[in-house]
């Protein structure tokens, strides 16, 4: 593949209005301005509010399309002359999800198959899905349409044949701070004097949005196709996070939630047998053998057996730590 170079790219987000399609344009804006930067959502008051903040016009590369990763007909219109896609539309709160199956299905799945047709129909030079470790060795549904989803983009390449559409995924933990996520409930419940905590031995990886969004900019630079990059970040018990944010607070355990694990995964031991590991993440290589290019350079092969999981992570936050993420 040619190098990327931002600036002379039109690159649409899906979800672009979400918490991570926000950030991400914002980055963009910031650091790379590319010559196009199309925000493709389904939300028309997000987009009004998101437009005050950056706005369309002659001097700017800004341009709003309502649209449904649903409807494939409107991804074809949206992606012409695009270059790269940054695929972060998803349902993703794990409730949700487990009580309205087959829309979860249609948009994580169903909306995943669309991006990759359209992305291959309309001669889409990259494309980057945002994942979840919860798509390893899933327990909800939340994780297990993004676990297809994942497939799906992978060998999306095979379906791209001669055509120089590649795929590639990033797969990473919870976001500090981000919509739904317990920092924001725990703030909430800190004014009642009471924090309800899951489970006592719960622990997760945690990574802040400002990471996210760099993380997955690296990860479309360095994609040849098939990729799922996973970055190296930092494990916190539930019950010190419940001691940072509200040390004073009563504790009541509720246990865990149906869809949820004690602990959560982000590379498993079968994948590490065609992973690598490089300076500040893990690379899984696709097993196929319908890509002609080589692997990634620079990482080293995986110990037999190695799995990274939340609770066996090597880099811890304490309190002090995590409050420099907030």
């Amino acid at each position: 593949m040619q190098s990327l170079n931002w600036s002379e790219s039109t690159v649409l987000v899906t979800g672009g209005t979400g918490s991570f399609g926000r950030k991400f344009v914002e980055f963009l804006l910031q650091s790379q301005r590319p010559k196009k930067l199309i925000v493709f959502s389904r939300d028309e008051l997000k987009q009004h509010e998101m437009r005050q903040a950056f706005p369309e016009g002659p001097s700017s590369p800004m341009r709003y399309f309502i649209g449904d990763i649903r409807d494939r007909d409107r991804l074809t219109r949206a992606l012409y002359g695009v270059d790269v896609i940054i695929h972060a539309a998803a349902m993703k709160q794990v409730p949700a999800c487990e009580y309205n199956p087959f829309e979860a299905i249609q948009t994580n799945i169903v909306g995943a198959k669309n991006v990759i047709d359209a992305a291959i129909d309309q001669g889409v030079s990259r494309v980057i899905a945002v994942s979840t470790d919860k798509a390893v060795s899933p327990v909800n549904l939340y994780g297990a349409t993004k676990l297809v989803a994942e497939k799906l983009f992978v060998q999306g390449n095979a379906y791209a044949g001669g055509r120089s559409t590649r795929f590639a995924c990033t797969r990473y933990g919870n976001v500090v701070g981000s919509r739904g996520s317990v920092v924001p409930l725990f703030l909430q419940q800190r004014e009642t004097g009471c924090i309800t905590i899951t489970d006592p031995e719960m622990t997760r990886f945690w990574i802040t949005l400002d990471q996210g969004v760099r993380f997955v900019s690296t990860c479309a630079e360095r994609m040849r196709g098939g990729e799922i990059f996973v970055p190296k970040i930092p494990s916190m018990r539930l019950v010190d996070l419940a001691d940072t944010i509200a040390a004073d607070c009563e504790r009541r355990v509720i246990g865990i939630r149906p869809g949820e694990k004690i602990h959560e995964m982000l590379l498993s031991a079968d994948e590490s047998r065609h992973a690598v590991e490089q300076e500040d993440r893990y690379v899984i290589q696709p097993e196929g053998h319908w890509l002609d290019h080589p692997a990634q350079d620079g990482g080293r092969p995986l110990t037999e057996g190695f799995s990274y999981a939340s609770n066996t992570n090597q880099d811890w936050l304490d309190g002090a730590a995590f409050r420099n993420l907030l």
